[in-house]
């Protein structure tokens, strides 16, 4: 009875194998499985690196630009101007590390990681706001006409102040929670809209001066209008035709409509370490200034 089935069993397994090669001769042979067709898009970078500059006296950690094209640097112990060539202009010493820079006005705003600078134009230290809450990580500073805005990764909070410094709300709390896995958390204004980076979450959301969470944008992914990995977008920076991103793990700059949908990218093919986001600064939407923390290097993009 055994040698009946175990015969059986193998004239069943021959039949299969003489089935198999009949099918894959006669299958089409342009014809690829899905697994094989669905191929990533591949995407030409839309900008240039048309100029770079090497900064020293510190490491470099972030760039603001006004709209006169007055440039501006934050790094270690220090915050400098250049004019649109790159010659400088001033350059001030700090006691801390600065994080991030805007601009507004005749007022340059720095943070460090507990506190707010304020700055002249030409470079005069005018004031000093904070600390403000215990454990502060302040990552990202960001100036609109009538307000200003901190993310703060430590207390995974965005705070919006009056021009005065008097604070004027809090973003975070309750439902809508920021989810920040590391010290990548970005702000951005336009006009009394403040844009903010749920980094954990890979996305960007719109927000209303007074704490209102209106919309949101961003999905985690490779695909060029997605976010990948943790933290991301790592920075990004409102400009006409939408918003600049850059992002850590896969080290790209890509340019996003007012929506969210993928315009191009302004530097994929590169070799910056993947780890190190670039901060990214832009007044007109046409030069992209890009600060390398890696290499203390500032980098200048315009489209092709």
């Amino acid at each position: 009875m055994n040698k009946k089935l175990t015969a059986l069993f193998s004239l069943v397994i021959i039949l299969a194998f003489i089935g198999y090669i009949i099918f894959d001769a006669t299958k089409d042979p342009d014809k690829k499985d899905s697994s094989e067709s669905v191929k990533d898009t591949l995407y030409n970078d839309s900008w240039t690196l048309f100029r770079e500059m090497q900064i020293t006296g510190g490491d470099l950690s972030s760039v603001a630009v006004s709209g006169n094209g007055i440039i501006f640097l934050g790094g270690d112990s220090f915050i400098k101007s250049l004019n649109p060539d790159l010659t400088e202009l001033w350059n001030l010493n700090t006691e801390s590390k600065i994080t991030s820079l805007a601009v507004s006005g005749d007022t340059v705003f720095a943070s460090t990681t507990e506190m707010i600078l304020l700055v002249s134009t030409s470079g005069k230290l005018l004031a000093e706001w904070g600390p403000y809450e215990g454990n502060s990580i302040i990552t990202s500073v960001s100036a609109g006409k009538r307000f200003l805005a901190f993310a703060d990764a430590g207390n995974k909070r965005v705070f919006v102040l009056k021009k005065n410094g008097e604070m004027n709300s809090m973003m975070g709390q309750s439902e809508d929670q920021f989810v920040i896995p590391s010290p990548y958390f970005d702000v951005a204004f336009s006009e009394d809209i403040v844009f903010a980076a749920n980094s954990g979450h890979r996305r960007i959301e719109t927000w209303t001066t007074d704490g209102k969470k209106l919309s949101q944008f961003g999905e985690p992914g490779t695909a060029p209008g997605a976010f990948c990995g943790c933290c991301n977008p790592s920075h990004f920076a409102v400009i006409p035709q939408g918003f600049v991103t850059a992002e850590k793990g896969i080290n790209r700059i890509k340019i996003l409509d007012r929506k969210g949908d993928f315009i191009e990218f302004v530097s994929s093919n590169n070799e910056f370490i993947p780890s190190i986001p670039l901060d990214v600064a832009s007044a007109d939407g046409k030069t992209i200034y890009a600060a390398n923390s890696a290499n203390n290097t500032l980098y200048l993009f315009k489209r092709k």
